[in-house]
């Protein structure tokens, strides 16, 4: 072959490569190839049985019984602790709570706008889920609450790959529906609310409708919370940023339906009448209402109302088929006996509530929707855990992971390749509060240890999940092998705390008088 022949064979195998290049990128920014938005929605002690498409029979909630319908329901998937700041840490850098920087709610200030302090901040330069999303040319954003750090310290949302936040940055602040101001992007958002004490006690002989009107505002948190992310994602529209078809990631963390005991009355008037309830005055803290079940009832209808509302803008925009929408809860439901929760069921059965290692303090709802990529109306089995999301937001997105981190992608299992579906070998929970608890799922198994601040010897409860769904009964008598099994998991999956508070497995000290 001449050599000018050779050079244009040469040029002309250049440009087909050129061309097919530039048709694989076209095809990938194209509106059914480009990466898909990602809106993750992250309720606040809501128990496993709480939804009816979890088995409730008593409170309503419509949309979320449709995102299962159109999409995938987990029976098996665990929240990262049994807690809110840990579980929201864990979340957000995919370690387990054995390696993860924050393990429990540690407080900082206190409850009035002049001392809020939030709890102890993620320090800057942590690798996070949205600061992988940047890399990956996303809009991230973030709607409800953080509780990983407030303004002014390394903790701030800005901070960890947000590029714009609206909310609650204290944990403390939440406990009122009805605040005095919400956050945006580190500045102070004044809300049309009088100071409300949430935690004042009402006196049962003499309380009125006028006191218990005393725990109402004009601006419900959540509303705001909601507006703020429809606006977030009108802003953030395929073609409106100078051209660019830039996708979008939601965080989605709304406070429902943590205590307080406050609804929009017109959520709480569809259930008065339907239960047998008597007056809350506060006597077990948290906001009074007349109608605790009605109430409680109306925070879980109105959180399932702001689902739908998401779910609705995505579909009316077009953007259905290029957005997965996720939900799930930071733990169990609450234990505070303002909330009937045996009333409600609200655990399914399960044992335990939040604070607590045992199922019904970290099995979670997890509901996954993606018109055309999940298939409708399926059910997976999966053990999984929240500190999976990272990994799988990473394979979906094509994304490196440059930390070390505990998660394995079920984007497999969601896109129904089960084949493809690697899955961990256990799953291990620490929590320092609460008497110090450690818990391991490995298989069937579930080994479970209490009390272990105090004793440092506790033993190992051990339950097959596959026939005590419940956790009743303990047979580590029985199998002494799982028993070792389980003490060299927790030797390899715990490092120390950096803070003394929270090591509680292998203290350096005397841990007398420390968190007891």
């Amino acid at each position: 072959m001449k050599k000018t022949n050779l050079y244009h064979f040469v040029l002309q195998i250049l440009l087909i490569v050129a061309f097919v290049l530039y048709a694989v990128l076209t095809f990938a920014q194209s509106s059914s190839g480009r990466r898909p938005n990602i809106i993750y929605v992250y309720a606040d002690d809501l128990g496993y049985g709480e939804l009816g498409c979890y088995g409730q029979q008593k409170i309503k909630t419509p949309n979320l019984d449709r995102m299962a319908r159109e999409g995938m329901r987990f029976t098996q998937h665990y929240a990262g602790a049994p807690v809110c700041a840990p579980s929201r840490a864990i979340l957000m850098t995919g370690k387990h709570a054995g390696h993860s920087y924050i393990r429990g709610n540690y407080e900082l200030g206190g409850f009035e706008d002049s001392t809020e302090g939030g709890q102890m901040p993620l320090p800057e330069g942590t690798f996070t889920i949205p600061k992988m999303l940047k890399n990956a040319v996303y809009s991230t954003g973030m709607a409800g609450k953080w509780g990983l750090g407030v303004t002014g310290t390394t903790g701030s949302p800005l901070l960890h790959g947000f590029d714009y936040y609206y909310g609650l940055l204290d944990q403390k602040q939440a406990h009122n529906f009805y605040p005095t101001h919400l956050w945006e992007n580190d500045k102070w958002d004044s809300l049309n609310n009088h100071v409300i004490n949430v935690h004042k006690r009402l006196d049962s002989s003499k309380a009125t409708d006028a006191d218990f009107e005393y725990y109402k505002g004009k601006d419900y948190a959540i509303t705001k919370m909601t507006e703020k992310a429809l606006a977030f994602i009108d802003r953030n529209l395929p073609g409106r940023q100078a051209g660019k078809q830039k996708p979008f990631f939601l965080y989605l963390s709304y406070t429902l339906p943590h205590m307080s005991l406050q609804a929009p009355d017109e959520y709480v008037k569809k259930y008065i009448g339907q239960f047998d309830e008597k007056p809350y005055y506060g006597q077990f803290g948290y906001a009074a209402t007349k109608y605790p079940l009605s109430t409680y009832a109306a925070m879980i209808t109105y959180l399932d109302d702001q689902v739908g509302i998401v779910m609705d803008k995505i579909k009316k925009l077009g953007l259905d088929d290029n957005t997965i929408i996720l939900f799930s809860s930071d733990n169990g439901a609450t234990f505070n006996k303002g909330v009937n929760t045996t009333f409600f069921n609200s655990v399914g059965g399960l044992r335990g509530l939040k604070m607590e290692v045992y199922e019904g303090g970290i099995r979670e709802p997890f509901i996954a929707r993606w018109p055309g990529k999940i298939k409708a109306g399926t059910t997976s089995n999966l053990i999984s855990a929240q500190y999976d999301l990272l990994a799988t937001l990473a394979e979906l997105t094509g994304q490196p992971i440059p930390v070390n981190t505990d998660g394995i992608s079920f984007l497999p299992e969601l896109l129904g390749k089960n084949n493809q579906q690697k899955k961990h070998d256990y799953l291990y929970f620490e929590y320092p509060e609460n008497g110090g608890q450690v818990a391991i799922r490995m298989g069937d198994w579930k080994g479970v240890r209490t009390n272990v601040r105090k004793d440092s010897n506790a033993s190992w409860q051990v339950f097959n999940l596959a026939t005590d769904r419940n956790e009743t009964t303990d047979v580590a008598a029985q199998h002494p092998e799982i028993v070792e099994k389980f003490k060299g998991i927790q030797k390899k999956e715990h490092q120390h705390a950096h803070i003394k508070e929270w090591e509680f497995i292998d203290p350096k000290f005397s841990v007398k008088g420390i968190n007891e």
